[in-house]
């Protein structure tokens, strides 16, 4: 199953989205709605090789508690991500068995090149 996690209330989020391709047959997950599961996030885990690849730092709430003066950890990026939706860098995207993580411009072009080959 094919998915995006995104945010409703993200312009960048909300953009991504209009500019997928029509038949693009993915399931969406508004995690600000609907928080990740535990289960959901080691799977992105799988995936990614890292907590800290799916950990945004530009999260508003990261500077506000300090944390990018803190030596987090693996476990610390895994509670943040789950305590706060906030934390998740997004959109993620999982097409077939692959991850997308975060809006950069590149990552965004693999995103529609894989939803091209469906």
């Amino acid at each position: 199953m094919n998915k995006i996690y995104y945010l409703a209330s993200c312009d960048t989020c909300r953009k991504i989205i209009k500019s997928l391709p029509q038949n693009h047959n993915l399931v969406f997950h508004d995690i600000k709605q609907d928080p990740i599961t535990e289960a959901e996030l080691e799977e992105m885990y799988k995936l990614s090789g890292s907590y800290e690849a799916l950990f945004s730092k530009k999260a508003q709430l990261y500077k506000s508690m300090d944390l990018k003066n803190k030596a987090l950890t693996e476990a610390d990026f895994k509670k943040y991500i789950l305590e706060h939706y906030t934390f998740l860098s997004r959109p993620v995207f999982i097409i077939d068995g692959k991850i997308y993580i975060g809006n950069s411009q590149q990552n965004i072009l693999q995103v529609m090149k894989a939803l091209e080959e469906k």
